[in-house]
């Protein structure tokens, strides 16, 4: 499993600012993180898998990177992908797709045979968010302008917007 030594190392070598952040307490999941490093829930992200069955009947994972403010719906997923079925993806699933311990995944370092859909609410600015690092007891810190330079996948709309518009009724034939 990849931890916080591993993605300090790498950051290390790619010469970018960031802090690992000793966590006062320990925390199970992503969703946890905001209230523990104190900061707001959209600087705060999370990685979600999930199970995708395509309309090909294939079974992929794939990985969703998010504000821990704005999960990723399935449903949107799905609409993205073209997709017959979207679900989270089971803790074995994860640990294995992603070499992280579920809830704790980190955005960074993740397998490059893992698709990555990063949302594109993400904070892009100058200053801080943070991330889980697969441990419990720290947290990735660095500058969204860094992160967005060095994350893994493809930038994406995951509101999964809808038509705008009157719904005509359309009478049924008899």
């Amino acid at each position: 499993m990849k931890d916080a030594l591993a993605i300090h190392r790498w950051l290390l070598a790619h010469q970018v600012h960031h802090e690992i952040v000793r966590l006062p307490r320990p925390m199970t999941c992503a969703e946890e993180l905001p209230e523990t490093v104190s900061a707001a829930h959209d600087r705060c992200l999370m990685v979600t898998v999930f199970d995708v069955v395509t309309r090909a009947g294939r079974e992929v994972v794939a990985g969703v990177t998010s504000p821990v403010s704005l999960p990723p719906r399935p449903g949107a997923l799905g609409g993205l992908l073209g997709a017959r079925q979207v679900r989270p993806a089971p803790s074995h699933v994860v640990n294995a797709a992603t070499d992280y311990a579920d809830g704790l995944v980190c955005p960074l370092l993740l397998p490059e045979s893992l698709p990555v859909f990063i949302d594109d609410r993400l904070p892009t600015d100058a200053d801080t968010i943070f991330m889980p690092t697969g441990e419990r007891h720290t947290a990735l810190a660095l500058r969204g302008l860094d992160l967005l330079t060095h994350l893994p996948g493809k930038i994406v709309d995951l509101r999964g917007s809808r038509p705008r518009g009157s719904r005509g009724a359309v009478a049924r034939r008899h």
